[in-house]
């Protein structure tokens, strides 16, 4: 089977995020940050323990299709996006800036202001799953448009 069709089939399938030592792990580049700490994961017991299984990495689906999924992420001030899984690699773009604060399932939180236009590209894998989540902690609506880069 070719490579690209193996990662395609990965990308679906139901995975974990986590690692070969059977932890749920999480890599994020915090150099942006404006504040940054730590959280009872408790607090969100219940959704965590289904984090791995939620893809829905965006608010609406705009486009799906054996290559691509294009996903728009939109949380109006003080709205959160609940934690999920990123699988595949995938690109966002933000086109309405904002400040936002996303929590990791190792306890930590960065809170960093996006601005417009800003892109990031993140690879990720069923073995190297992002979960987390995230929230609007600004005045004004916060948008991206995400990218998952399914083969």
């Amino acid at each position: 089977m070719p490579r690209r069709s193996v990662r395609r089939l990965l990308c679906s399938n139901d995975v974990r995020g986590r690692s070969r030592s059977g932890r749920i792990e999480a890599a994020v580049d915090t150099g942006d940050a404006v504040a940054e700490g730590t959280f009872d994961p408790a607090e969100y017991a219940d959704e965590l323990a289904t984090a791995a299984d939620n893809l829905d990495v965006g608010s609406t689906l705009w486009h799906a299709d054996d290559r691509i999924r294009v996903w728009e992420v939109l949380l109006a001030p003080g709205e959160r996006a609940p934690f999920h899984a990123h699988t595949c690699s995938y690109f966002w773009t933000v086109v309405s800036p904002g400040r936002g604060l996303q929590r990791f399932v190792d306890g930590t939180y960065v809170v960093r202001d996006y601005h417009m236009g800003e892109t990031k590209v993140l690879e990720h894998t069923p073995q190297t799953a992002l979960i987390h989540d995230l929230e609007n902690v600004g005045t004004t609506p916060l948008r991206f448009v995400t990218v998952e880069l399914l083969d």
